[in-house]
């Protein structure tokens, strides 16, 4: 398959950076899905990570469409620690800020006495699927494999599917296991959706990713639902596992409406 673009970023230096289509949302070509974002911000945050921390929270707040344009990240380390530190990475398109993310970092140490056993997701399928395959050609959708191994691509309701990540996230950077994760990771509520997406609005105002340990490998799995509730809100929560077993969650509040 040829590449939709060769990266999800291009760097333009001093923290600047130009989106490709690989970002693009499938409800507005001019706009960001949430995951490319989320991924860029937790992965210039981790500049501040001190030796031997490693990310155990990334929360992402979306402050509005993240539109496909030029775009700048500032990081922040909010809280210092050898043990323990939070540092906040936000992003401005146009002097106006779009996203903010806060990762928590926490320093590893010794094995402890308990551990809990590994949950195997269920294995990787052969074949490929499509990811809303109701809409035209769009390029968050082309930018990843789907694999699904509960529910389909054409019917509301919970869903687990394999992704993997098929470009870099930053032109010229190997991506990193958890960039991955936090690619996929937003697209759990359109995956769960309970109502058809092309009649319904499901917004995410953000994304929280608790991990338990560090992601290993190329395919993230995703096992998500999504929950209404009577006044038009909603959540999404998901499982996320590599083939070692579960690996973190996500979760997402939802404004849901009538298109």
């Amino acid at each position: 398959m040829t590449e939709i673009a060769e990266a999800f970023y291009l760097p333009l230096g001093e923290g600047r950076f130009a989106p490709t289509r690989a970002t693009e949302s499938p409800w507005d070509a001019q706009s960001q899905h949430g995951g490319p974002p989320s991924a860029l911000l937790a992965h210039l945050a981790g500049a501040t990570a001190e030796p031997g921390q490693r990310a155990a929270r990334v929360s992402v707040d979306f402050l509005g469409a993240i539109p496909r344009r030029e775009l700048t990240v500032e990081v922040q380390v909010l809280r210092p620690g050898r043990r323990i530190s939070l540092t906040e990475a936000r992003m401005t398109v146009d002097g106006r800020a779009v996203a903010v993310a806060r990762v928590w970092y926490l320093a590893t140490g010794p094995t402890p006495p308990a551990r809990t056993p590994a949950v195997l997701p269920p294995p990787l399928p052969d074949r490929d699927s499509v990811f809303l395959p109701h809409l035209a050609d769009w390029g968050y959708g082309r930018a990843l494999d789907w694999r699904y191994t509960a529910g389909t691509a054409d019917s509301p309701g919970p869903a687990a599917v394999w992704t993997r990540v098929r470009l870099p996230l930053v032109a010229g950077q190997p991506i990193t296991p958890l960039a991955r994760t936090l690619v996929a990771a937003d697209a759990a509520n359109g995956l769960s959706a309970e109502l058809p997406l092309d009649r319904w609005l499901s917004i995410p105002p953000g994304m929280a990713t608790t991990l338990l340990r560090e992601p290993v490998g190329e395919w993230v799995h995703l096992d998500c639902r999504t929950q209404l509730a009577e006044d038009g809100l909603g959540l999404c929560s998901g499982v996320l596992s590599d083939p070692g077993g579960t690996l973190g969650e996500v979760a997402q509040p939802l404004l849901v409406r009538a298109r």
